[in-house]
């Protein structure tokens, strides 16, 4: 029987509460998570099956790191994996007290939100604006001279894959700060 399987999803960076959902889900068939790859592999292995609750938390790399996980590590939340900032946390579902949150209010929810916002999404609009945009209107004005069919599909594929990941994440993390009472309804 294997006791190892790699598995392949892609979720954006506004797509951690499905990321949980669904590593939550593998654990329910008797698969933990061991290890993320980038950018969309997942290594789990076998395991009794159980309700454990995944929780990822976006914060900065410093100095009292330590601190910031033995505080979880107090409270019965054990950190799986840790990557390019995000820290993926699990803790079985009957050790669950009444809410299986790692923030205490939605003004905690509210503040994740706002350094992924500020921390990946902002750079990789200005990625967009500053380097994709203008390679792509380059390659298809025929500049690169005999390169010109491949650099065109390459920057054409990238300036619609960095539309529709920039469009995707600002319309989930609109649903988020909704969802959490950072902006009124409409």
């Amino acid at each position: 029987m294997k006791t190892t399987k790699t598995m392949i999803r892609f979720f954006t960076i506004a797509d951690y509460e499905e990321e949980e959902q669904f590593l939550r889900e593998q654990h329910q068939k008797g698969w933990k998570l061991v290890r993320f790859i980038a950018p969309c592999f997942y290594r789990f292995e076998v395991c009794e099956p159980e309700d454990v609750v995944y929780r990822l938390d976006f914060r900065e790399k410093n100095a009292d790191r330590d601190v910031y996980l033995q505080m979880f590590s107090d409270y019965g939340w054990e950190c799986c994996q840790s990557f390019a900032e995000w820290d993926y946390f699990r803790k079985k579902a009957s050790e669950v007290e009444i809410n299986p949150e790692i923030f205490s209010d939605n003004a905690s929810k509210l503040e994740l939100i706002r350094r992924v916002i500020r921390k990946r999404l902002l750079p990789l609009g200005i990625i967009f604006l500053l380097c994709v945009i203008p390679n792509t209107i380059r390659a298809m004005s025929g500049e690169f001279g005999k390169w010109y069919s491949a650099f065109s599909i390459f920057w054409f594929v990238m300036f619609v894959l960095y539309l529709w990941i920039l469009g995707h994440s600002t319309c989930q993390f609109r649903k988020l700060k909704r969802k959490y009472g950072g902006e009124k309804q409409e």
